[in-house]
């Protein structure tokens, strides 16, 4: 699992920069690719402090998740940031964007031209891995101590 964690950190930001529809008004006329990158790019000229959640939301926050978990995963950050993790992971709106975006491919049909993309596919794998993955992560139990208890030479006043 982790091997798969540290890919993510290679994948998502392929994904955000992948075509993930291709939309035109009329087919006649040339298409448009739509990215993460590019839907936010839009969105930061429209609605300033909206863009700056949706970007920490839907890029920092996954991303930072899965920094975290291959930093447990490999030993190097304390499983007790696991709870932190998984709260930055609620956070993580990855999946809900990708949610909105199958409704506004659904909603758009009748109106515009749309073409999926590779990077709808990619961006969806990535989504779902993370999730499995945090799934999968979980805090090490503490081991108990099992069989007969280890004893000694009695400690106690001396007889003499």
């Amino acid at each position: 699992m982790r091997w798969l964690n540290l890919s993510l950190l290679i994948l998502f930001p392929i994904a955000w920069f992948a075509p993930l529809i291709r939309a035109a008004l009329l087919p006649v006329f040339g298409m448009d690719e739509i990215s993460v990158v590019t839907g936010l790019q839009s969105l930061w000229r429209t609605d300033p402090a909206l863009a700056l959640l949706v970007t920490f939301l839907a890029i920092f926050a996954p991303f930072a998740k899965t920094l975290g978990l291959a930093l447990i995963q490999f030993g190097l950050m304390s499983v007790r940031v696991l709870p932190a993790l998984q709260f930055l992971g609620k956070l993580a709106m990855a999946d809900i964007f990708l949610i909105a975006l199958y409704i506004v491919i659904a909603r758009g049909a009748g109106r515009v031209t749309i073409e999926t993309a590779w990077g709808l596919y990619l961006f969806s794998g990535c989504v779902l891995a993370s999730i499995l993955i945090a799934w999968r992560t979980q805090p090490p139990t503490r081991p108990t101590i099992t069989g007969p208890a280890i004893t000694g030479p009695a400690i106690g006043p001396r007889k003499e």
